[in-house]
């Protein structure tokens, strides 16, 4: 079954499956999925510029009053916010005798570092420089140059999102042991969704590619429910820059909302294998009369969010560190 896709909807979201067939008797998607395809759509996601931005995380994690560490492509960070409540990052080692700046303590928007006292306001001070930062509401971010090495720009590339007035957002953060263009290479390879994730996708169709000229992968998919019971919609991938790939429905219950994957380089693990965040943004949206009563209950909601999007990058997760492992030992086949 899939999606009504006249624009228009029912009373209820729902839908029953009609003819389900049960997982190993599903049509097989390897002839579709077919590896230069997958290659090209990550080379031109890659060629994208970025402006030397990298999401840290979640904006809700960078809480007033408390500073939080993070460590991208190697760079140790410290982020906290200032009395304003606007985002400051910086070097994570205080500029004294390298104390960890994470540990400090944030008064009146003011950094102080733990081991003697210095304090840092955000501004430069005593060798320590801040870095760019930018918090969309959603997630916070910080521009590294000399990490990123391309021309950079004022803002991060943040997709369009649904207003935040009318929305819900979660954030899920995960690592795994691969680089960046592995995520990004799993989000661009929609065929495995009802194959690798049968307990949340069925009746999974990719219409168009980026090959056949159409804007990233469109796709026809329902979300599962329970037992037959699923939600059918049309959502489309696209990659506006080199670390980010957005699903955005398109048609169907929740049009508008969109779930955005970052990748975010962390640097080397004590074996030398690259280590990446997984930070993804879960933003919903609905016109239906019920959902302000969801938005009302959005810090209830959030944990359910995350704990479903864990529950997706469990898998995704190796499928991008099986993807890294072979690359890097010269077996990947695509």
């Amino acid at each position: 079954m899939s999606a009504r896709h006249d624009g228009s909807r029912g009373r209820y979201p729902l839908r029953l499956r009609r003819g389900p067939v049960i997982w190993e008797r599903q049509k097989p998607s390897w002839r579709e999925a077919r590896p230069a395809l997958i290659a090209a759509a990550l080379e031109q996601a890659l060629a994208r510029p970025s402006g030397n931005w990298y999401v840290i995380g979640g904006a809700r994690d960078v809480r007033p009053g408390r500073p939080l560490g993070r460590t991208v492509e190697g760079v140790e960070l410290v982020v906290w916010r200032d009395e304003s409540g606007k985002l400051v990052a910086g070097p994570g080692a205080c500029p004294h005798l390298g104390a960890p700046l994470k540990d400090g303590r944030v008064r009146c928007g003011t950094l102080i570092c733990h081991w003697h006292g210095l304090a840092l306001d955000g501004k430069p001070f005593a060798g320590w420089e801040p870095y760019p930062a930018y918090d969309d509401g959603v997630l916070a971010w910080v521009r590294l140059d000399r990490a990123g090495g391309e021309e950079p720009l004022d803002r991060p590339v943040v997709p369009p999102r649904p207003e935040a007035a009318g929305s819900v957002d979660a954030v899920y953060t995960g690592f795994g042991v691969c680089e960046p263009e592995d995520v990004v290479a799993n989000r661009l390879d929609p065929w495995h969704g009802a194959w690798l994730h049968p307990y949340s996708f069925a009746d999974l169709t990719v219409l168009s590619t980026p090959e056949e000229g159409g804007d990233g992968f469109a796709v026809d998919v329902s979300f599962k429910v329970a037992g037959r019971v699923v939600v059918p919609v049309r959502a489309v991938f696209t990659a506006p820059e080199p670390r980010t790939v957005v699903m955005r429905i398109t048609e169907g219950e929740g049009r508008g909302s969109v779930v955005e994957t970052h990748a975010t380089p962390l640097g080397d693990d004590d074996r030398g294998r690259p280590r990446t965040a997984v930070v993804e943004a879960v933003v919903a949206a609905s016109d239906r009369p019920g959902f302000t009563a969801a938005r009302a209950a959005a810090p209830a909601l959030r944990p359910l969010m995350r704990a479903v999007a864990g529950r997706l990058w469990r898998d995704d997760l190796a499928y991008a560190e099986r993807r890294w492992h072979l690359r890097s030992t010269g077996r990947f086949p695509g």
